[in-house]
């Protein structure tokens, strides 16, 4: 499977998505992020508000 580079739709910087991420994403169904890690935690935050 091997990283990804993936470019976040927020701040346009690069990310990697581990294997091992992509692993867990996959077993729980969901789909690869959007998002990087620093970008998800400041919208998540604002849905708590």
């Amino acid at each position: 499977m091997g990283d990804k580079k993936i470019k976040c739709i927020d701040c346009h910087k690069d990310f990697i998505f581990t294997e091992g991420e992509q692993q867990f994403f996959e077993e729980k169904g969901y789909e690869a992020p959007k998002r990087c890690k620093s970008c998800r935690s400041k919208k998540k935050e604002e849905k708590r508000r």
